[in-house]
C-alpha cells in the first residue's frame, strides 16, 4: 500500500489530494513541524536523506518531490486520468505547468516568506533597524515585483482555458494549487486577479480536495 509521509501544512497535501482524485487506497504517517523553527522533524530523515515532505513509499520505492510523485501516481495508477494524452498540445502544457509551479512560481514566494520573517522576527536591538530596512528594500525592489509578474502571467493564462492544460482537470492543476495558495496567503490574490480567485474556489469545491483536507488535517500555509 502507498504510504504518504505527511508533514502538516506542507506540499504533501497535494499528494493526498492526488490520491483522492484517483480513488487509491493509502495510509498516512504524520509528522509535525517544530513549533519554533517550523522545520520538519528529524524523523523524516529516516525516510529520505533530505528530511523533507512530501515523500511516499510504495512497496520498495521511496519517492520525494511533489511533482515527481504526482507524475508517478498518474502514470502508474491513473489509467489515463489526470494526464493528457502523449503528443497533444495539452500534454506539452501539462509538462510545462508541472515544472513551472516549483521551478519559477515558488522561488519568489519563498523569498518573501524569508524576508518577511527577517523583518518581523526577533533579533538583537542594534541589528533590528538594519535587517528590517534590508528586508523591506529587497521585498519592495525585487521580490514583490517578481511575484506580481508571475501572478499576472498566471491570471492571463487561466483566461485561455478552464484549467491549466486545457478544458480538462489534470495533475498540473493540483501541482499549481500550491503556489497560488501560497500567493493568496502572502498577498497578491485579490480582486485584481479574479481568475486566480475562481481557480481556488473551484478546486476547494472538488470532493476529492475536501476528502484530502479531512484526512490530512487542518491546512494553513505558512506566512
Amino acid at each position: 500500500m502507498i504510504t504518504v509521509h505527511h508533514l502538516n501544512n506542507s506540499r504533501s497535501q497535494r499528494v493526498l489530494w492526488m490520491l483522492e482524485e484517483l480513488g487509491l487506497e493509502y495510509q498516512i504517517k504524520r509528522y509535525q513541524r517544530d513549533p519554533q523553527t517550523l522545520l520538519a522533524p528529524p524523523e523524516l530523515r529516516a525516510v529520505h536523506p533530505l528530511g523533507k515532505s512530501p515523500v511516499i513509499t510504495d512497496g520498495g520505492l521511496t519517492l520525494a518531490e511533489s511533482g515527481a510523485i504526482l507524475e508517478y501516481l498518474a502514470e502508474r495508477y491513473g489509467e489515463g486520468r489526470l494526464l493528457p494524452s502523449a503528443g497533444t498540445p495539452e500534454r506539452l502544457r501539462y509538462v510545462y505547468w508541472m515544472h513551472y509551479a516549483e521551478g519559477s512560481a515558488m522561488p519568489p514566494l519563498l523569498l518573501k516568506l524569508v524576508f518577511d520573517r527577517i523583518a518581523s522576527g526577533p533579533m538583537p536591538l542594534l541589528l533590528r533597524p538594519v535587517a528590517r530596512a534590508i528586508a523591506r528594500r529587497v521585498n519592495a525592489g525585487y521580490v514583490e515585483p517578481q511575484i506580481g509578474r508571475h501572478l499576472d502571467y498566471i491570471e492571463a493564462e487561466l483566461g485561455k482555458h478552464l484549467w491549466f492544460t486545457g478544458e480538462g482537470f489534470t495533475a498540473a492543476d493540483i501541482q499549481m494549487s500550491f503556489p497560488i495558495k501560497a500567493a493568496a496567503s502572502r498577498g497578491g490574490v485579490d480582486e485584481r486577479r479574479p481568475r486566480l480567485i475562481d481557480f481556488l474556489e473551484r478546486i476547494h469545491a472538488r470532493p476529492a480536495y475536501r476528502r484530502a483536507v479531512e484526512r490530512g488535517g487542518p491546512y494553513e500555509l505558512l506566512k
